[in-house]
C-alpha cells in the first residue's frame, strides 16, 4: 500500500476514535456501494452524520478541508442518499469534516461539524 494510502487509513482509524470518544455510534466505516463510498457514517442524538475525513502530513499546501471540492459535495451528497435508501433510514443528515494534520498518530485533529449543506440541483 502507498505511503499516503496507509496515512489515510491512519488518519480514518484515529477519527473512528475520535468520535467514539465523544459518544458517536459509528454504524459503517469506508462504505461503498459501486462507485458510491462514504468515509464514515455515525449516529448522534437521532441524526445520522456523514463524515468526510481528510490526512495531511502537513498544511504546507492548503488546510485539508480545502481539498472538499464542489464536486466532492455533489459525490458525498449522491452517496449519502444511496446510503439512506439502502439501509431505509429516515433521519436528519448532517455533513461533517474532519482533518488529521501529521506524519503518524497522534494527529492534530479539528472537527467541523455542518461543514456543508447538500446543494440544490
Amino acid at each position: 500500500m502507498a505511503a499516503h494510502n496507509e496515512l489515510g487509513k491512519e488518519g480514518e482509524t484515529a477519527a473512528v476514535s475520535f468520535l467514539q470518544k465523544k459518544g458517536y455510534l459509528i454504524r459503517h466505516t469506508d462504505w461503498h456501494d459501486g462507485k458510491k463510498d462514504l468515509d464514515i457514517v455515525a449516529e448522534k442524538d437521532h441524526t445520522l452524520i456523514v463524515i468526510e475525513v481528510k490526512t495531511r502530513r502537513n498544511d504546507k499546501y492548503g488546510q485539508p478541508q480545502e481539498a472538499v471540492t464542489d464536486r466532492k459535495i455533489r459525490h458525498i451528497v449522491s452517496s449519502t442518499d444511496s446510503y439512506l435508501n439502502r439501509f431505509e433510514i429516515d433521519l436528519p443528515v448532517r455533513f461533517d469534516i474532519i482533518t488529521l494534520i501529521g506524519e503518524r498518530p497522534p494527529f492534530d485533529i479539528e472537527h467541523i461539524e455542518n461543514a456543508f449543506l447538500p446543494p440544490i440541483w
